[in-house]
């Protein structure tokens, strides 16, 4: 009897070993972004990340997987003490970043040195997935800024506009935009009739003065790089000039990642001419394969907020953040996990950098998107390129459309 009692006990005990191995614990995704002033943008990367993760049911390699949002409201300082509080979570895996380029760009240093491993599925100044340092911890997938302010040039022209004036906001992402831009015009044999800059809080006023001083120049349409806050003021302002002063807008795809379409209604964009830089696929397209499907399916089945396609607020953001996770699945998948979380994030890293198999996302099906970085190889951490680019516009039911 008492050796039968100690066979059930072993079986037992090896049963709940083997339970304990199945769910072998859990780690902690950092999503650190603006939950105010883009908070259109920051929920639908929240979104996307969560839709790919439901698809596993949470769990990776027998880990369960949260998403912890941080609200580094667009400040730099908080970004980091975000950063800090991460390295002190024993259950931190990674992160993920939002749209804003400056607080990537201030911490870069900080991210690399400690080894964070940072996926970035927005912010596009070009430096952030470059560096000089021996370390690169940030993945992107993205527009890229060394190549964005090509397509929105090399579009306009071809549209037919020589007299381009650039408005651009006074911050890193600014001046990266500033650089290929002016390059890309100066291969189309175009210079600039000038370059304004102008900071975060933008009034409406001040806009006014710039929009008719820049109409003066003689320019025939603006090249804008700024955020959702200062586009709808922007816009706002140049609805209500006359309209020998509205000139037509090409503009980096900053505009869509807050409440740009709630304060410029369809009826205000009638008079305005505004388009923007995309990545190339969207839910809206009417000959999505089954697999595109699936997730949109999936995603309004998850989200009780979501009711039909045109309810994901920022399709970009979603889009991007979808993929990218499922980048970061394949990538635990081939590498395993220990519940070592130094050893898990370098072994991701490894992985992330050495796909072996394709993965299939929405934009497109990735081949080892990613490659060890090198001065001399600064695209390797960079998922997408300009062949994955394109504009679009606001629809009469605020939906981006894309024009090819």
């Amino acid at each position: 009897m008492s050796k039968f009692i100690c066979s059930l006990f072993l079986v037992f005990s090896s049963a709940l070993c083997n339970a304990q191995q199945v769910t072998a614990g859990h780690y902690n995704i950092y999503l650190d972004a603006d939950f105010i002033s883009t908070k259109a943008a920051s929920e639908s990367i929240s979104q996307g990340i969560e839709s790919a993760l439901s698809e596993v049911n949470f769990t990776i390699m027998g880990y369960k997987f949260e998403i912890h949002s941080k609200n580094h409201q667009g400040n730099s300082l908080r970004s980091k003490q975000n950063l800090e509080q991460f390295l002190k979570d024993p259950h931190a895996l990674l992160v993920f970043s939002g749209l804003h380029s400056p607080p990537i760009l201030a911490n870069q240093k900080f991210i690399n040195n400690n080894k964070i491993l940072l996926l970035n599925p927005w912010a596009a100044a070009a430096p952030i997935t470059r560096t000089i340092q021996s370390e690169n911890w940030i993945f992107r997938l993205s527009i890229d800024d060394s190549k964005a302010g090509y397509i929105i040039t090399e579009h306009a022209v071809k549209q037919g506009f020589i007299e381009p004036f650039l408005l651009l906001e006074d911050t890193g992402w600014g001046k990266s935009n500033a650089k290929t831009m002016t390059i890309a015009l100066e291969k189309a044999g175009l210079t600039p009739r000038g370059i304004t800059w102008f900071n975060w809080g933008l009034g409406k006023n001040h806009a006014s003065i710039l929009l008719r001083d820049i109409a003066d120049s003689g320019a025939d349409v603006i090249f804008f790089v700024g955020n959702a806050s200062e586009g709808k003021i922007l816009a706002q302002a140049m609805s209500e000039l006359p309209a020998q002063y509205r000139l037509p807008i090409r503009s980096h795809w900053g505009i869509t990642g807050g409440d740009f379409t709630r304060v410029i209604t369809p009826n205000i964009r009638k008079n305005l001419d505004i388009e923007f830089i995309q990545t190339s696929f969207s839910f809206l397209n009417p000959m999505l394969n089954p697999f595109q499907r699936s997730v949109l399916k999936n995603a309004i089945h998850h989200f009780p907020e979501f009711n039909s396609v045109y309810d994901i607020q920022v399709q970009s953001g979603f889009v991007h953040a979808y993929d990218l996770t499922k980048l970061l699945i394949a990538a635990i998948e081939q590498s395993g996990l220990t519940g070592n979380v130094i050893e898990d994030r370098q072994a991701i890293k490894d992985a992330l950098e050495n796909l072996q198999k394709p993965v299939v996302g929405l934009i497109k099906t990735y081949q080892k998107p990613y490659s060890k970085y090198t001065i001399k190889t600064p695209d390797a951490h960079e998922a997408l390129g300009s062949s994955d680019y394109t504009m679009g516009f606001y629809g009469s039911k605020n939906e981006v459309i894309l024009l090819n």
